[in-house]
């Protein structure tokens, strides 16, 4: 669970990480594999960090992460490339990276809502940072459910039941389980097909305490008042049975 192929991951264990050293294993134009790394490499709707790697007064941008048999941080084009051995620093993007940490946490707070107020499951999702910091928001998101019909006033119930668990200030904690006791938790899968491979013996729980507890790889804030503030945006049919929440997190 803490390492992708020969790459140790840092971030599942300090979300907060964002900068550190690492020493370099392999390195093309297709991808440079370092032995740690904190760069979350996309998944469950969360894209993938990007971030520079430093080193002998060189730079080299990281634009994005590929999963294969190794961890591929993917230079941006034309940026030189560290020979194997080279100790780096590395370094996330960290507005990026706490933008999507915020938007995360925000959806995850919308999944508790509507499956505790409307007993609703998601059938899919995704979110971006924001592309401008100067209205306010840092990131949208959009999640969907297996909700047949929409209540009246729903759009303006689960926008107030958000903010009202954002301002609980609800912990959000993290841990790793042997597969059988991840799925003795009720519910602890809250997607409407289950995703998780069965060769996956260890399952990572994010649970905000008292509201949304399941499995998740991405990465979180540590409580629901760091995601800020919540907005519906819109609500949209996507075929018989099936709702489109769009949410903008934002100061």
């Amino acid at each position: 669970m803490d390492a992708h192929g020969r790459t140790e991951r840092l971030e599942l264990a300090d979300q907060n990480l964002r900068e550190w050293e690492a020493t370099v294993l392999d390195a093309t134009p297709e991808g440079i594999v370092l032995n740690r790394s904190a760069f979350y490499p996309g998944g469950g709707g969360q894209p993938a960090d990007e971030g520079t790697l430093l080193w002998q007064g060189v730079e080299t941008r990281i634009a994005g992460v590929r999963k294969g048999d190794d961890l591929y941080l993917i230079p941006a084009e034309g940026d030189p490339l560290p020979a194997i051995g080279t100790v780096v620093r590395a370094a996330l993007v960290d507005e990026r990276r706490s933008a999507l940490m915020r938007t995360h946490s925000g959806l995850h707070v919308l999944c508790g809502v509507v499956f505790r107020d409307y007993g609703a499951l998601v059938t899919g999702g995704n979110m971006e940072p924001a592309t401008s910091s100067q209205t306010g928001i840092v990131g949208t998101a959009r999640m969907d459910f297996n909700l047949p019909e929409v209540p009246p006033g729903f759009k303006e119930a689960v926008e107030a039941a958000c903010n009202a668990e954002i301002i609980a200030d609800r912990r959000v904690d993290i841990r790793v389980l042997p597969r059988d006791d991840a799925f003795a938790i009720p519910d602890i899968i809250r997607t409407a097909t289950n995703l998780i491979p069965e060769n996956v013996k260890e399952i990572r729980i994010v649970d905000i305490v008292g509201l949304d507890c399941q499995a998740d790889g991405g990465t979180h804030i540590a409580s629901t008042r760091q995601i800020g503030r919540i907005r519906v945006a819109k609500i949209e049919s996507k075929g018989k049975g099936f709702r489109r929440v769009r949410l903008e997190v934002g100061d």
